[in-house]
């Protein structure tokens, strides 16, 4: 997967922790950053479920589309 570069601010407390972190783990500051927001945001567990998929990608929008109307309050007349 590509990467890019970016800038955020972080407070320093936090920074001082993943500095730790990474020395304890071998990894640079980066690495630690992104475990950790992936780990956040569960992309390790969407990426383990997709891997295991074997639904096409037609089949997928229908079942998503069907989702989404099923979970849509219906209109009043």
């Amino acid at each position: 997967m590509a990467k890019v570069r970016t800038t955020v601010t972080l407070d320093q407390d936090v920074l001082r922790w993943v500095k730790v972190r990474a020395a304890r783990q071998g990894k640079g500051d980066s690495e630690v950053i992104e475990d950790s927001l992936r780990r956040d945001l569960g992309l390790d567990l969407l990426e383990r479920l997709w891997a295991k998929n074997q639904m096409d990608e037609d089949a997928a929008m229908r079942l998503a589309v069907e989702a989404q109307h099923r979970t849509r309050p219906r209109r009043r007349r």
